[in-house]
C-alpha cells in the first residue's frame, strides 16, 4: 500500500470516531464555558464531538483577521466541558475541522481524559441538583421535583439541569436542598434567570447578594430574584379564583396587583445587617440594579392553568400605575394610557405606580417571564435533542400579533422537536423604569421584548412573535403490548 492511500484510509478510520453536533446541542453541553468577550471576536461555524460526546469542539472565525480556529472541550474534575486544547491561525475552516477531528480522535484513543480535562481550579464537590442525599425522605420532596426525577418524559429536563449544576457557585449552601424541598419554585426561577443571562453572553457570578452579578463588554448590572407564592395568611389567603370575564379583570385589577406588590416592596425595603439596599451592596453598587419576578402563587397541575399564564396585564398596571384603553377609530386600532386608580380586595388598599413609590429610583427595571417553569427546561432539553424516542412534546398558546389592528394574540399549535431553535430568553418581559437612577440600556436585553413608559404612555419593543403564553403537552407513545397492559390495568 502506498503512504498516501495509507495516509488516506488512516484518516477514514479517524472520521469515524467523531460526529457533527448541533448548534443547540453544543450550547447546552457547554452552557456555562463561553466568556463574554467570545462574541465580539469569533464567529462560530461548526461543533463536533466524538461519537459518545466525551469530548466536543468548536470552529470560530476569527472576525478580526478572518482566520479560523478550533478548541477541545472536556469535562473538568466537577463535570464542566472547559477548554482542553486548541490551535489558531488556520487558514480555512475546512483546514480547522480536519485538525479537530484528528484532534479529538487522538482524544478518545490516545489520552486520559479525566487528565486532559482537568483545570487545576475545580471545586471539591460539584454542585448536583438532581442527587438526593441519603436519608431524605420522599415526603420531604417538593411535589414538582419528584415529577422532574421520576417521569420519564421529564428526561429532557434532567438532561439540562445535569448540565446547568456543575456550572452553580451560588453563595447559599442550602439552594440545592431548597430546590429539591420547599422552595423548589424559587431555586428554579433563579435557574431560568441565571440559563437566560448565560444565553445573552454575560459572564454571571452568585455573590451573597444580589442573587447574581452580571458583566459583559455591553456593561454590567445586577440582580435580585423575587416570586409571587401562595399567600399563607392576610386577606390574600382567600384566593378569588376568577372564572367570568368580570370576575378576571377584578383579579387582575387588584388582587394580582398586591401580589405583585408584595414580593417587590419586600426587596425594595429590605436591608442588610449594615442598613444596605440591594443596589449598594457587592460588585454591582453604583451600576443598575433589576427585580426578576415570577409568579408561582397558584400553580397549574390537573387540568388547571398556572397564574404565570395570564397574570403579566396586572404587573404592568402596577408597575407603571397606568391601565391600557383601546378603541377602533375608522377601522384603526386607538391605543390610551390612563392613570389607574389604587388597588383594593377586600380590606386592603394599596397604592398603584410602584416606579412612583419613594425609593424606586435605585431600580433600573423589572424583568418577568411566564416561562420559568418545568416545561421550558423540558423544550430546551428537547430542542437540543434530549427527547426520549417513545415521547411526543407539543406546544400550544398565542403568539404576538404583528397586525397593528391586532388586540389578541395569535394562537399556534406546534410540535417541540430538536433544533426547533427555542431560546431562554424568548419569553422575557423588561419593564424599564423611568425615573431610574442608573437606566437600564435596551442593549442589555437585547432581541427580548421591552417596556418603556414615555411622556404618559406604555412603549413596546419586540423582536418576531414571541409567544405570549403557552401550555406544552407531554405524550408518551406506547407499543401494542404496553397499551394493551395499561388497557388491562385500567390506566387512561
Amino acid at each position: 500500500m502506498g503512504q498516501a492511500k495509507a495516509k488516506k484510509e488512516a484518516w477514514k478510520e479517524k472520521e469515524k470516531l467523531s460526529k457533527p453536533l448541533s448548534q443547540s446541542r453544543f450550547n447546552l453541553l457547554a452552557i456555562g464555558t463561553r466568556r463574554s468577550p467570545a462574541p465580539f471576536l469569533y464567529e462560530e461555524v461548526a461543533y463536533w464531538a466524538d461519537l459518545e460526546e466525551r469530548v466536543i469542539g468548536v470552529i470560530a472565525r476569527d472576525v478580526q483577521d478572518d482566520d479560523y480556529y478550533w478548541s477541545l472541550l472536556a469535562r473538568d474534575r466537577n463535570g464542566r466541558f472547559r477548554s482542553a486544547d486548541f490551535d489558531a491561525s488556520l487558514r480555512s475552516a475546512r483546514y480547522a475541522t480536519v485538525a479537530l477531528r484528528e484532534r479529538i480522535s487522538k482524544a478518545v484513543t490516545e489520552d486520559d481524559l479525566a487528565e486532559l480535562g482537568t483545570q487545576g481550579d475545580e471545586t471539591n464537590q460539584a454542585t448536583d441538583l438532581l442527587a438526593i442525599p441519603q436519608r431524605t425522605k420522599p415526603e420531604d420532596l417538593h411535589p414538582n421535583f419528584r415529577l422532574l426525577v421520576e417521569t420519564p418524559g421529564r428526561a429532557p429536563a434532567r438532561a439540562v439541569f445535569k448540565e446547568l449544576g456543575p456550572w452553580l457557585a451560588p453563595s447559599d449552601p442550602h439552594f440545592v436542598k431548597e430546590f429539591q424541598t420547599k422552595q423548589f419554585d424559587q431555586r428554579l426561577w433563579e435557574l431560568y434567570l441565571w440559563a437566560v443571562f448565560r444565553e445573552l453572553g454575560y459572564d454571571v457570578t452568585q455573590p451573597e447578594a444580589p442573587d447574581f452579578h452580571i458583566a459583559s463588554p455591553r456593561g454590567e448590572f445586577t440582580v435580585e430574584a423575587t416570586t409571587c407564592a401562595p399567600s399563607t395568611g392576610g386577606v390574600l389567603v382567600d384566593h378569588p379564583d376568577p372564572k367570568t370575564t368580570d370576575e378576571i379583570k377584578a383579579f387582575l385589577k387588584d388582587y394580582m396587583p398586591m401580589k405583585f406588590g408584595g414580593a417587590l416592596t419586600a426587596k425594595l425595603n429590605r436591608k442588610s445587617a449594615n442598613g444596605e439596599s440591594y443596589w449598594e451592596r457587592g460588585p454591582g453598587a453604583g451600576k443598575p440594579f433589576v427585580l426578576a419576578i415570577a409568579d408561582f402563587h397558584k400553580p397549574g397541575g390537573d387540568g388547571d392553568i398556572g397564574s404565570m399564564t395570564y397574570t403579566q396585564e396586572a404587573l404592568w398596571l402596577y408597575l407603571y400605575g397606568h391601565r391600557v384603553e383601546w378603541e377602533f377609530i375608522d377601522g384603526s386600532l386607538s391605543i390610551r394610557s390612563v392613570k389607574a386608580s389604587d388597588h383594593v380586595y377586600k380590606t386592603k388598599t394599596i397604592e398603584t405606580g410602584f416606579f412612583d413609590l419613594e425609593g424606586t429610583e435605585n431600580i433600573s427595571a423589572v424583568v418577568f417571564s411566564n416561562a420559568g417553569t418545568l416545561s421550558k427546561f423540558d423544550r430546551m432539553g428537547v430542542d437540543a435533542g434530549f427527547a426520549p424516542d417513545d415521547h411526543r412534546y407539543m406546544r400550544i398558546g398565542f403568539r404576538l400579533n404583528p397586525d397593528p389592528n391586532a388586540v389578541i394574540g395569535t394562537p399556534f399549535s406546534e410540535e417541540v422537536e430538536a433544533e426547533n431553535g427555542e431560546r431562554w430568553s424568548d419569553e422575557l418581559q423588561i419593564f424599564h423604569n423611568p425615573r431610574a437612577k442608573f437606566p437600564l440600556p435596551l442593549e442589555a436585553f437585547a432581541g427580548a421584548t421591552q417596556h418603556q413608559f414615555v411622556d404618559g404612555q406604555l412603549v413596546s419593543y419586540s423582536t418576531g412573535t414571541p409567544v405570549l403564553s403557552s401550555q406544552t403537552i407531554i405524550m408518551h407513545l406506547l407499543s401494542g403490548e404496553e397499551f394493551e397492559a395499561a388497557s388491562a390495568s385500567g390506566a387512561s
